[in-house]
């Protein structure tokens, strides 16, 4: 299906360009995101060599133009722009953040060009902000929530602490957990918020605003770096986190899953 949709994406290259390869412009948050960008660079270069040692898209080879966007909106639409008017890809495809592909989606709708956003879990990119352009790959940040909650409801927990990366991801994963846990679970529940900024956790005020909370129960939607020194933090010993209603040592946890994160939520 996706090889279907490319080779159909590819018939609006121009005839008489037929010797020269089919340029495809990707743009990623490299520099940012290493431990999840690497192996999907890798794997990107390993299809490409098998796409053109099988002759290509429509008898012509393939090459990806790559440009790292730093994982910030600006330079994001910055190095889109170069692709298109410079490079003269045929498509656009890439982007980690779903504030960077939100970002590289308006583009495309302004520009009429295509898009395939490779990463980007918000939901937005094909609704609110959704346009004839852009295309997803991966599932979206509602179904990677909404499939923890029934799980995460039958704790019968009350009191939640949820903690977050502050930008469209975790606001969203935020959310749609309290709109899904209120609609299973009636009655009493509460909400704590921890926002944190993005790749930039500072792990033991977070854990000690956790303990101070007195949570029954964890909603984590950080990955990458941020979840990795957040697991590692212990409570503080002064002040243990224990559930105000039944006395237990520690909250259950629940995180949004997502793959290579170690486990953790998404973006």
């Amino acid at each position: 299906m996706r090889r279907l949709a490319l080779a159909a994406l590819l018939a609006v290259v121009a005839a008489p360009a037929l010797a020269q390869p089919i340029k495809l412009g990707e743009l990623n948050s490299y520099k940012v995101f290493t431990a999840f960008l690497e192996p999907y660079k890798k794997g990107m270069e390993l299809a490409l060599d098998e796409e053109n040692a099988g002759g290509g898209a429509l008898g012509r080879k393939l090459e990806i133009v790559s440009r790292d966007d730093n994982g910030t909106p600006g330079d994001a639409v910055r190095v889109a722009e170069e692709l298109i008017t410079r490079e003269r890809v045929v498509m656009l495809m890439g982007t980690f953040p779903s504030n960077v592909g939100l970002a590289v989606a308006d583009l495309a709708n302004q520009r009429r060009f295509p898009f395939l956003a490779a990463e980007p879990l918000t939901d937005k990119i094909v609704w609110e902000n959704g346009n004839a352009w852009t295309f997803r790959l991966r599932a979206s940040t509602y179904m990677q929530t909404a499939m923890l909650v029934p799980e995460a409801a039958k704790l019968g927990r009350k009191r939640w602490v949820i903690v977050y990366p502050n930008y469209e991801y975790g606001q969203a994963a935020t959310a749609t957990f309290k709109q899904q846990m209120i609609a299973r679970q009636s009655g009493g529940l509460e909400f704590v918020e921890i926002a944190v900024p993005l790749g930039k956790i500072d792990a033991g005020p977070v854990t000690q605003a956790i303990a101070d909370a007195r949570p029954d129960a964890i909603f984590s939607s950080l990955f990458g770096p941020d979840l990795a020194r957040f697991v590692r933090e212990d409570a503080p010993p002064s002040k243990p986190a224990r559930s105000r209603r039944n006395g237990s040592s520690a909250p259950k946890s629940c995180r949004s899953s997502r793959p290579n994160s170690g486990g953790a939520a998404a973006r």
